[in-house]
């Protein structure tokens, strides 16, 4: 163990900490000492979603006195920023082990600092987070969450003022002062009767129903025949319970069955290890049940509601779709629906990020709506719509969405939002099932109208710690000093390295410059436009690859579709051999 760990863990062993975890310390000491020094050789960072790790004792680990740590120096921050101006912080919390405890501990640290502090008496959903951060017009917001990370985990997500997860340079700003408070001794805590601490029950529940209600393309159709559609819903033992059934109720649907032992918000997600909605695993109880009763649609929301699964019935059987297809039925029903309501926004556009469909943009761009990039990560798509609320020049935005499952209808909040996608889905559901439709009919009908598209990821993963950093590293490293200029027999076209901020065309050797932020990310573009992307996770100690290929449709959708999924699978099989070489060097 090097001498700056060994600072560190004996800063812990005689600072103000409670007697349990300096025991734990202790025992790892004796017995797992590889253990300990990943909990303490470097702090925990805001990758794209803030702060996650697994919980634990050490500075690389989630624990309340790094929440406490970590919000002096947000504190801090908020004063320097807002110098004598009154300022406000609303703080939510998912079902995790610890979520509240964590939650009670923030608003202690703010209170303590003279910043009023806005506690939720209860679980919600994030996005419902965002939405009173901007309803309550707060400076900041702090969600405690680790969204669909397994139950070991726990994180704490900030927004600034807009409701948006923060972004540069409030993120480096924070992280800045963060890192000033290096022991126990520099945090102020206050009392959890401080003036400065309110609570909130469930009084603004409504107006965010209310509020996303008026996003509804056919109100009457839904109110009339809405309990035709039945819906299977599962909130993974998460937030989503609180609001989901009641939201998709007010749009009209009321003919809802819940996966009863997954509704019980529970931390330790007994029935599903990895309460992630885009793994089948995680939606198995959920399917059973669609299957039973022979519903239309099973809607599963990850533990803090901000991403969605959906399974559909057809023939008996169920259809998992992906989080690129989810997207792909959202965008053309909004396009097709608005275009005929006569409802399409001046300006109106989408956003979608770099690892997203490319075919969100091929729709848009036929129904003549601007569809603009970001990168991966939702705070982007935020960081873009706030962009443009006080432009002359800005766009009105329509929808967004990610591949990973997670998609923001409307603007009441600044994050995904699996509420109101499940309210979108339901209509769209309903809309196909009046038409006698399935799901899958509406998504060939896409294919048939834009081409065969389809996208897979696949993961390398590593251990958590130093170790399995420095092999990240090790591989984006060599990719950039050895870019490839071939993979699965495919000639590539061009290279965009976003950490370079770099677009190079390799037949003509020409540079040209990315407009996007810089970010640990390489993108290779293939002559026949299929397309890899690989970076690393922001949030988990893995490696990700995106594989995309698209194929004209010439009328055999079945076959082009499974030419399609083939061409990707070799693309990412044959990267990630190259990848998996390069540590075996």
């Amino acid at each position: 163990m090097d001498a700056e760990i060994q600072k560190r863990v004996q800063t812990w062993l005689d600072g103000p900490y409670d007697m349990e975890t300096k025991e734990k310390i202790s025992l790892l000491l004796k017995e797992d000492p590889k253990q300990l020094v990943d909990a303490f050789y470097t702090d925990l960072s805001f990758g794209t979603a803030g702060l996650r790790g697994i919980m634990g004792v050490g500075t690389n680990r989630m624990n309340e006195y790094i929440v406490e740590m970590t919000t002096q120096g947000l504190s801090n921050y908020l004063l320097q920023k807002k110098k004598s101006e009154p300022i406000h912080v609303v703080i939510g919390f998912d079902s995790r082990s610890n979520s509240s405890l964590f939650a009670e501990k923030t608003a202690s640290v703010l209170a303590a600092n003279g910043i009023t502090a806005y506690l939720l008496n209860e679980i919600r959903p994030t996005p419902f987070v965002s939405f009173i951060c901007r309803e309550k017009k707060c400076t900041a917001a702090i969600m405690i969450t680790a969204s669909h990370n397994p139950p070991e985990y726990n994180g704490y997500k900030v927004y600034w003022s807009d409701g948006a997860q923060v972004v540069p340079p409030h993120d480096v700003g924070i992280i800045n002062e963060v890192r000033k408070i290096t022991s126990m001794q520099q945090v102020k805590m206050a009392a959890s009767t401080s003036p400065f601490i309110e609570r909130i029950g469930d009084e603004w529940d409504e107006e965010y129903i209310k509020a996303i209600s008026t996003l509804q393309n056919y109100p009457e159709e839904c109110k009339s025949k809405g309990f035709q559609l039945r819906i299977v819903y599962t909130s993974l033992h998460g937030t989503g319970i609180t609001l989901a059934p009641r939201a998709l109720r007010k749009w009209g649907f009321t003919s809802i069955d819940l996966v009863a032992d997954q509704v019980i918000p529970d931390g330790n997600f007994p029935t599903v290890h990895f309460p992630n909605p885009e793994l089948k695993p995680a939606l198995e109880k959920g399917v059973q049940v669609l299957k039973e009763i022979r519903a239309d649609i099973l809607l599963a929301t990850d533990p803090d509601a901000d991403r969605i699964g959906v399974v559909t019935l057809e023939k008996g059987e169920p259809v998992y779709f992906t989080g690129n297809e989810i997207a792909s039925i959202c965008v053309e029903y909004l396009c097709d629906t608005l275009t005929k309501l006569k409802k399409v926004p001046s300006r109106g556009a989408f956003i979608t990020t770099i690892v997203t469909t490319e075919l969100l943009k091929k729709i848009a761009s036929s129904y003549g709506i601007a569809c603009f990039e970001v990168l991966t990560g939702f705070k982007y798509i935020g960081e873009m719509i706030h962009s443009w609320d006080n432009s002359e020049t800005g766009y009105h935005f329509i929808f967004g969405a990610e591949e990973s499952c997670g998609y923001l209808l409307g603007s009441f909040a600044r994050d995904k939002d699996a509420v109101v996608s499940a309210c979108l889905l339901s209509e769209i559901a309903l809309h196909c099932k009046l038409q006698n439709m399935t799901f899958s009919d509406y998504l060939a009908r896409i294919y048939k109208k834009y081409g065969v598209y389809k996208e897979k990821q696949l993961s390398m993963s590593f251990s958590p710690g130093k170790e399995g950093e420095e092999e990240i590293s090790s591989i984006m490293h060599h990719l950039r000093e050895h870019l490839p200029t071939e993979f699965a027999g495919k000639k590539v076209f061009a290279i965009e390295d976003y950490q370079k901020s770099t677009r190079y065309i390799l037949q003509s050797s020409k540079e040209e410059h990315l407009h996007l932020p810089v970010s640990d990310v390489l993108v290779f573009i293939f002559e026949d436009q299929s397309k890899l992307v690989i970076r690393p996770s922001g949030t988990e100690p893995k490696v990700k690859f995106y594989g995309s290929s698209q194929l004209p449709s010439k009328g055999n959708l079945e076959e082009e579709k499974k030419e399609c999924e083939r061409l990707v699978d070799d693309l990412l099989k044959k990267s990630q051999e190259f990848c998996k070489n390069i540590l075996s060097k």
